[in-house]
């Protein structure tokens, strides 16, 4: 992550709002929430709250990782769709460029994660204290040294793609703690929750949000 903070200005994108929910397409480059400090107080949250002084923070995305979040209107809903992030029974779909070409079509990488705490907010592989962190992923093409995935998160850990990704040997690309080397050359971090679904808190109903990917 650079030291400089420009987020980017573009209006908020909007991809449904009702009664208890809003599902937004976040920008690469604008955090979730604020950073510590008075210059990373601009953050998605704060914008939306700017024009819904009610909506509530259920999870987050990465400074650098675009697409699907999706906010609570209610407090009902915070609690409602939080319980479904906390017990997994949301379904979350990005899709990322990672470095060199990934030789088998399918698999899944099930390695534990921790903080690595003199370089946070850095995560990293610990079979010991680490907390289980599993991910499915499939190979879409492949354009020149890089291979385009849809990364399947079935836990929420931290920086969790970015480090799975990483630990097979294909970092994302672009990705500014992660890459090193030709991996680091692409215009931003590669990466974008293209898909979300989940149950609606007002009758149980299943939704399902896409956000086309910029990349």
């Amino acid at each position: 992550m650079s030291d400089a903070y420009n987020p980017p200005q573009e209006p908020l994108k909007i991809l449904h709002m009702d009664h208890e929910i809003l599902v937004v397409d976040k920008p690469s480059g604008l955090l979730s929430v604020p950073g510590k400090g008075a210059h990373l107080a601009d953050c998605l949250m704060s914008r939306i709250q700017a024009a819904f002084p009610e909506a509530l923070l259920i999870h987050r995305l990465d400074r650098d990782t675009s697409g699907v979040m999706v906010f609570a209107m209610t407090p009902h809903a915070q609690r409602h769709i939080g319980l479904q992030f906390e017990k997994r029974q949301t379904k979350k779909t990005y899709v990322a460029w990672v470095h060199g070409h990934i030789a088998e079509k399918t698999g899944t990488v099930d390695l534990p994660l921790i903080v690595d705490w003199p370089n946070r907010p850095k995560q990293m592989v610990c079979h010991e204290t680490g907390k289980p962190a599993v991910t499915d992923w499939r190979v879409v093409r492949y354009e020149g040294d890089q291979t385009r995935v849809r990364l399947m998160p079935k836990t929420g850990r931290s920086h969790q793609l970015r480090v799975h990704m990483l630990a097979i040997g294909h970092p994302i690309m672009g990705d500014p703690f992660y890459a090193t080397g030709a991996a680091r050359n692409a215009p931003r971090l590669m990466l974008h929750a293209e898909q979300l679904r989940f149950r609606h808190p007002d009758g149980g109903a299943g939704l399902s949000f896409t956000a086309k990917c910029p990349f």
